[in-house]
């Protein structure tokens, strides 16, 4: 999947760029209707034991900590084992069970991507968060 293709993921790049999630409210903020949006969140984060392994099947996830540090886990959504919760299409999420493989982290700020074939367990960490979850169109036509 190239990104730099879709119009929506750059749409999504040039609102980041631009400064505009400061400040933002908690909740639902349409930039694009249906194809862009950003969600605004504040979370409590949780052992990575806990967290659930998610694939989404419409949407890219980009994914920013705005007011501290938080860890993913992610493995290749091929990899992932039983489904836990089947794909719901009005929600756009399938849940796997089990553990991720890999864990990474984003400062304040960082960025990460997740698109359709990454299972990604959000939300790993200690402490309370805010952050910023964009919902990105995986079709730019």
């Amino acid at each position: 999947m190239n990104l730099l293709k879709n119009k929506y993921y750059l749409e999504a790049l040039e609102f980041i760029a631009a400064g505009k999630l400061e400040g933002l409210e908690p909740g639902k903020h349409v930039i694009d209707g249906d194809n862009l949006y950003v969600n605004v969140v504040e979370i409590e984060l949780k052992k990575l034991e806990d967290a659930r392994l998610e694939v989404h099947d419409k949407y890219i996830d980009i994914q920013i900590p705005l007011s501290g540090a938080e860890s993913y886990g992610v493995m290749p959504r091929s990899a992932c084992g039983k489904v836990s919760i089947p794909y719901n299409p009005d929600k756009d999420v399938m849940f796997f069970e089990g553990v991720a493989t890999e864990l990474v982290s984003a400062q304040p700020g960082g960025i990460l991507v997740f698109t359709p074939d990454i299972a990604h367990a959000p939300g790993v960490g200690e402490g309370k968060l805010r952050k910023a979850i964009f919902k990105v169109k995986v079709s730019a036509e």
